[in-house]
């Protein structure tokens, strides 16, 4: 046991892998491999064995220990292999004693197959048995006679099968030769070529498209430019316009010695030589000609220059036009009956300046498509004058039923007889033809004649609306012109344009009977099943309208709007709609006549009251929009702002006591605070303070509500009554503790006093009874912050304030601009990042247009801009900030977009109105400022931060919006 060595000393197994039981594959490292350099080859392994089996008196194994066989034996060719052979499958394996065995054994059978193979192909052919002579003969001679087997290979070229295939196989061979047989003498003469000729072999170039890139890459190296390079660059386009005759003419100034200043001396004077070289050979060439010595000009070929040149100035390919040629001439060979493949070769043809081949591309296509319009009518275009006319005749006379021919052929002549005489013989042949009677009632100068003519026509074709319409506009009386329309009517009784005009007829001789005709005509459309829709009788009396038949306009509309709708269907709000979409296509009057009907069904609908108003107030005279108000209050009388409307038109117009007697009028039927607070109003604007102040208190007696209370206040306060307005003021706490705006007034008396802690007290109650109110904070803040001076009192209460109110976008805005005017930008940057954090205001215009113009530098606003359009989508406030970046950059026509695009999201902001104003006086017309003013005159906006500011304030609730415009426009920044 102690002579045995332990398990790791010992020697593997054959074949063994560690860790291959367990799935370990194993790898190979250089050591395994052994040296890097080439073992030795089959021809040493052969003869290494060969050396050993000659020693051991063995046969001559094979390289893996077989015998060796016979390469003469073997006739296998690589052509005969089997393709599906995996040889050398497992050469990688070990070699052992097994394998060799085996070799052996199939070395053996082979070997057997083979002599069994040999012995097949021997062939026997008959032979006579040997004669005697021939026996007795060589045994005469002591010859022995060998058997035929034996001889048989000797006797017949084809009689063994192995010496037939090799011969096969050379002839083969010697017919297809391999590549390397082909150049072996090539490559034995290679011998001969000397060192010299060697080194005169060029080198083969790179072919490969990327190598080549590659190397183009390489040579591409770019370096820095200097200063001296970039300035010369620079300076080598400008150009000198002063001329210089004496200094210059010779070119060899200092300033155009590098050839990059324009000297225009020496270009007239190059110019002037070339001129004089170009008459000199003129002259020689006339000479010449004179001589007889002159060389002749081919006219066709200068004609066919001349037509490239035309082709190349137009921008068409010389090639493109041959290549398109060749394809259409294919096309019309292939089918010759295919009038479009002529026209289109033609056309080519005249594109390419050659009309007299398009000309005869066009005969050749008549001549074989005769019935063809189209064919004939590029035939006539192509050719002029009298060939046109021959054309054209002959096109009719082949085709005598086509209108458009006849039209062409008429066309062609000069003279308006030659024209009627057309017209006469193609009439002949179409009588039915409107078009062709058309045109000749418009060469027809006098009325009468074109009036027989029309009446022959009618007679012709009663079925054809347009010439009975066009009868009855020429025709002498009223009566007449109502029998050629009942006749046309009679004819066409499915036609409701013959109902129009007969309604449009009676429009126009003043008579009333244009309701019944509407009446009777939806009737007898009705009756044959031939109604139009509703959308299509309104095109037809807004085409009314267009042409000035306003009557009828109006009696399609009242016959045929309800027409097809049932009383389940919302009928107003369609109505209103049809409404505002002829608003939208200028047709006033039928918008007019919607609205008559719309009031005529629903008269009491404020609704619709009060859109025939605008509409008369945008688009119509002021007399019309006091007759609608009018009309309006009487049917509505409880409708405040109808009465309002009503006072505020008259005294717009300057009618004060007109607007009195509206108010008077109002009082009677509805004395609501609205009116009591108009009145007002409008006495405080005329001056008469006493009889508003008197109207103030009958209105806190009768409509004691808290908006007469604050418009009491207010009006004290306008007039410098401090003390009656804070006496007012604590009576109506009193009665509405819980209105805020009476808290925040009451603390702007104290303010305007400078009594800070009386204000700071109203301020406080004031959010302790409304907590909600936003705008009592933020005046509590401003106090602290700009009355009282303290910074963190301020940032409290906006502090509390945002506490009471969650997600509030005023509050979070004030406490940024808090922290900005106190200087800390930091941390307005950290108020602003959590206010727009979503769960917060994400989507607030104010804030972002805040960030934006004051948070962020300027090179950030544009895409700033661009990321909070994304967020909010719809912002008056944050399109405006857009637009005054853009305007900023100098990009005034986007600026322009998204001022109005903002006015279109809310007219109501007056603040975008400002800011558009005040871009307009700096870049904006003329025309455009009115138009500009003229519709902030119809939007009357009553919203935005510093425009409620100014027209909210003090001493200023009778200013229009001019007036307030103006003074916004100074405020901004």
């Amino acid at each position: 046991m102690a002579t045995r060595k332990d398990f790791l000393s010992q020697q593997a197994p054959e074949n063994y892998v560690a860790g291959l039981g367990r799935g370990a594959t194993g790898f190979t490292t250089r050591s395994d491999l052994g040296p890097a350099r080439e073992g030795p080859s089959e021809d040493q392994i052969k003869e290494a064995l060969a050396k050993r089996a000659a020693q051991l008196g063995a046969p001559t194994p094979s390289a893996y220990g077989a015998v060796e066989k016979k390469e003469e034996d073997n006739d296998d060719d690589e052509r005969f292999q089997d393709p599906e052979n995996e040889v050398g499958l497992f050469a990688t394996g070990a070699y052992d004693r097994d394998d060799d065995e085996a070799d052996r054994i199939y070395q053996d059978i082979d070997e057997r197959m083979d002599r069994r193979r040999k012995a097949r192909r021997l062939v026997f052919l008959p032979h006579p048995p040997h004669p005697p002579c021939r026996a007795s003969a060589c045994e005469a001679y002591g010859l022995s006679s060998p058997p035929l087997c034996e001889q048989i290979a000797d006797l017949s070229p084809f009689a063994h099968r192995e010496a037939r295939e090799k011969q096969e196989r050379e002839e083969y061979e010697a017919q297809n030769p391999k590549i390397q047989q082909q150049f072996a003498d090539l490559k034995r003469s290679l011998g001969s070529v000397t060192d010299e000729e060697w080194q005169n072999i060029p080198e083969v170039g790179d072919l490969t498209g990327k190598n080549r890139r590659a190397k183009q890459n390489l040579r591409q190296r770019f370096y820095a430019v200097p200063d001296s390079v970039i300035a010369g660059a620079r300076n080598s386009t400008e150009f000198d316009t002063s001329v210089n005759d004496g200094a210059q003419t010779n070119g060899s100034s200092a300033d155009n010695a590098d050839g990059t200043m324009t000297n225009f001396a020496d270009i007239g004077a190059a110019r002037d030589k070339v001129l004089q070289v170009n008459l000199d050979k003129a002259a020689m060439g006339s000479a010449d000609a004179n001589s007889g010595s002159a060389s002749t000009i081919d006219p066709k070929g200068y004609l066919t220059s001349l037509s490239k040149t035309e082709l190349k100035s137009q921008g068409y390919d010389i090639g493109d036009v041959k290549r398109v040629e060749s394809l259409l001439q294919s096309v019309i060979k292939t089918n010759s009956r295919h009038p479009p493949g002529y026209i289109a070769l033609a056309r080519l043809h005249e594109l390419a300046g050659k009309p007299v081949k398009a000309r005869d591309v066009m005969a050749q296509c008549c001549s074989l498509n005769p019935h063809s319009e189209d064919a004939w009518l590029e035939n006539i275009r192509l050719n002029e004058g009298h060939n046109a006319k021959v054309i054209a005749a002959a096109s009719v006379k082949e085709n005598p039923q086509s209108t458009r021919l006849w039209t062409r052929a008429t066309e062609l002549e000069t003279d308006q007889q030659s024209k009627k005489r057309v017209l006469r013989r193609a009439l002949d042949l179409l009588p039915k033809s409107v078009v062709l009677w058309k045109q000749l009632v418009q060469l027809s100068a006098d009325e009468g004649e074109a009036r027989l003519l029309l009446s022959k026509a009618c007679s012709e074709i009663p079925a054809s609306i347009e010439l009975h319409l066009a009868l009855a506009r020429i025709v002498e009386t009223v009566d007449e012109a109502r029998k050629v329309l009942n006749t046309c009517r009679r004819a066409n009784p499915k036609n409701a344009e013959v109902w129009i005009a007969a309604s449009r007829l009676e429009e126009q001789v003043g008579s009333k009977n244009t309701a019944n005709i509407m009446k009777r005509a939806v009737q007898s459309l009705a009756n044959e099943n031939a109604m139009l829709k509703r959308e299509e009788w309104i095109e037809q009396a807004e085409k009314c309208e267009e042409e000035g038949a306003i009557l009828t306009c109006q009696n399609i509309i009242r016959e045929t709007l309800s027409y097809g709708l049932d009383e389940d269907d919302d009928r107003k709000k369609l109505f209103m709609e049809d409404a505002q979409a002829s608003i939208s296509k200028g047709r006033y009057e039928t918008a007019r006549a919607i609205y008559a009907y719309i009031l005529r069904i629903w008269p009491t609908s404020k609704s619709a009251w009060q859109a025939s108003a605008n509409l008369e107030k945008v688009h119509g005279k002021r007399e019309d929009l006091w007759n609608v108000l009018s009309k309006a209050v009487e049917a509505v009388p409880q409708a405040d702002d109808l009465w309002i409307q009503y006072a505020n038109e008259k005294y717009l117009s300057g009618d004060v006591d007109g607007a009195r007697i509206v108010l008077g009028k109002a009082f009677n039927q509805s004395p609501s605070e609205n009116i009591y607070l108009e009145a007002i109003a409008l006495e405080a604007r005329n001056g008469q303070i006493a009889q508003a102040r008197d109207l103030l208190a009958q209105a806190r007696q009768e409509a004691g509500t808290d908006r007469v209370w604050i418009k009491s206040v207010a009006f004290a306060r306008t007039h410098d009554d401090n003390t009656t307005a804070l006496d007012l003021v604590n009576q109506a706490l009193a009665l509405y503790p819980a209105q805020w705006k009476l808290w925040a007034q009451k603390g702007q008396i104290y303010a305007s006093q400078q009594l800070v802690p009386q204000a700071r007290e109203a301020y406080a109650t004031g959010t302790r009874a409304c907590p909600k109110a936003t705008p009592l904070w933020i005046l509590l803040a401003q106090l602290e912050e700009h009355q009282a001076g303290s910074v963190v009192k301020a940032r409290s209460v906006l502090d509390r304030a945002k506490a009471a109110n969650p997600k509030n976008e005023r509050l979070w805005l004030e406490s940024v601009r808090l922290e900005r005017r106190a200087g800390n930008l930091t941390a307005a940057k950290n108020l602003m990042a959590r206010a727009l954090q979503p769960t917060e205001c994400h989507k607030s215009g104010p804030l972002w247009s805040e960030r934006i113009w004051y948070l962020e530098p300027r090179t950030q606003r544009k895409p700033l801009s661009l990321e909070a359009v994304k967020v909010v989508e719809s912002d008056a406030t944050l399109f405006t900030t857009v637009a005054r970046v853009f305007w900023a950059e100098r990009k005034l026509e986007k600026a322009v977009t998204w001022f109005e695009k903002a006015i279109l999201v809310d007219a109501d902001n007056g603040d975008t109105w400002a800011w558009y104003w005040k871009f307009l006086g700096m870049h904006g017309s003329e025309e455009k400022r009115a138009d500009v003013l003229e519709k902030l005159r119809l939007a009357e906006p009553r919203h935005g931060e510093r425009w409620a500011e100014v027209r909210k304030g003090v001493g200023r609730e009778g200013w229009g919006v001019e007036q307030v415009l103006e003074e916004v426009v100074k405020g901004l920044d």
